[in-house]
């Protein structure tokens, strides 16, 4: 008899012309039939916003002569939304996401447009993996992808708990000087952003977001941390936002 090729969905927030993406295909059509389903261009800090006011259109993209995938007008949500929903003939066995070109660490988690491509794929039943490369520099993806095809091995293996997605963020160093593999838990680093005010050629004034990284936290079980010290991060994240301690506490107060 012969085996069934596992179907493996990607997708991501840089466009499905990006180089991270490309990478990531590549490497996975060695242990599965790869389905790509990405945003047509950049979508980076999206979050998990998807498309309600207008029609979205999926179109063709080409490499080297040969289908490569669907574009698709929206954001990364409706990407997987849409794919999974409408445009596949059966639910993937997996998905993953990226790879990102730029960490998804700490408070950004919840601005990754990476990390919500895979939070839908959980949402609608499908184990999966959000993959980035800390750097926003020239990007080697090459152990990126490798690393995503062990870990997409280890997953379709075990599985994941319902509700539950890998969040990976891999150096952006020489692949001899990773340290290893940490499981590490969310930083609570957070953004210290203003906005720069500027003139356009009318003189007329825009702003710009800019700002930095503020790690409060040195603790090594961090994600944050964990990639600064050159180890490979692997957070088991979710989409329930419930506090629970806080829901305990607030049943004992008189409304």
């Amino acid at each position: 008899m012969t085996k069934k090729k596992h179907k493996i969905l990607i997708s991501n927030d840089d466009g499905i012309d990006a180089p991270g993406i490309y990478a990531l295909v590549n490497e996975i059509k060695k242990i599965g039939e790869v389905l790509v389903f990405a945003p047509d261009k950049q979508q980076s800090a999206v979050g998990h916003a998807i498309t309600m006011n207008y029609p979205l259109r999926a179109t063709k993209s080409y490499k080297n002569g040969k289908l490569f995938g669907y574009g698709i007008d929206g954001t990364p949500a409706d990407a997987v939304k849409l794919a999974v929903n409408s445009l596949l003939k059966e639910k993937p066995d997996l998905l993953i996401s990226g790879i990102n070109h730029g960490a998804n660490t700490a408070i950004s988690i919840i601005y990754s447009g990476t990390v919500s491509a895979a939070t839908e794929g959980t949402v609608l039943g499908i184990p999966s993996i959000a993959m980035s490369l800390t750097t926003y520099g020239k990007p080697d993806f090459r152990y990126a992808a490798k690393l995503a095809r062990m870990l997409a091995l280890t997953v379709l293996k075990k599985g994941l708990p319902d509700g539950v997605l890998l969040n990976v963020n891999v150096p952006a160093v020489p692949e001899k000087e990773i340290r290893g593999i940490k499981v590490t838990r969310q930083s609570k680093a957070r953004w210290d952003d203003w906005f720069e005010a500027r003139k356009d050629p009318s003189n007329k004034e825009y702003f710009w977001l800019t700002g930095r990284l503020v790690v409060g936290e040195k603790a090594e079980d961090t994600d944050q941390v964990a990639v600064e010290n050159k180890y490979v991060s692997i957070t088991p994240i979710h989409y329930d936002l419930t506090n629970y301690d806080m829901l305990e506490k607030m049943k004992k107060w008189k409304w």
